[in-house]
């Protein structure tokens, strides 16, 4: 992988661009909040590498956009997507603000999971919020709803229910009731002696 800032410098001088991640999506109702450990800890000020099929540079709006199997790292923390848009602001350097991605986006760090449908990364708050479809997986437990909050700062993620007749995919071996109900749902493992 080619880090972003290298190929933006090959191919317009004087000019650098960091990516990172990132989750635009419309607020889902929720009715339930559930506080979870989750990409804690991470590093937000690493190099960000990226890989796609094709990339464009919009100068005159302040973005660039990545299309076509994207593949984004920072750290240990990995984002993988179909599109993403990374908005930036240039005064004197190129400082990057947020990244939304969106056609099945995953987020992983470790054996840590997120995917949704569509996601945020805001670089100034350190958050990513996805939404659509939401799955949580840490190992073997599981969290599943409608929008998911992830604080790089504090390491705590809030997942929000599914709306109200949003059928989801739901997690295997879930009831009907629950799956539709707006609520969060999963499963936890539990120590065998």
């Amino acid at each position: 992988m080619t880090t972003l800032i290298q190929a933006f410098r090959a191919s317009r001088p004087m000019r650098s661009l960091g990516i990172g991640f990132a989750v635009s999506a419309a607020l889902v109702a929720g009715a339930q909040h559930l506080a979870a450990q989750a990409i804690a800890a991470h590093n937000s000020k690493a190099p960000v590498n990226y890989a796609a099929d094709r990339i464009e540079l919009q100068d005159k709006q302040n973005r660039v956009v990545l299309s076509g199997n994207v593949d984004i790292t920072q750290a240990d923390l990995q984002m993988r997507a179909q599109r993403t848009t990374v908005a930036y602001t240039d005064a004197g350097s190129l400082q990057i603000q947020r990244i939304d991605a969106t056609g099945g986006v995953v987020v992983t760090r470790g054996s840590e999971r997120a995917s949704g449908d569509v996601a945020v990364y805001d670089f100034n708050r350190k958050i990513i919020t996805m939404a659509g479809n939401v799955a949580l997986r840490r190992g073997t437990d599981t969290l599943n709803g409608g929008r998911l909050v992830i604080d790089l700062t504090t390491g705590i993620s809030n997942i929000d229910g599914r709306p109200t007749g949003d059928s989801g995919s739901g997690a295997p071996g879930q009831n009907d009731a629950t799956r539709g109900s707006g609520r969060v749902s999963g499963s936890f493992s539990v120590p065998k002696t």
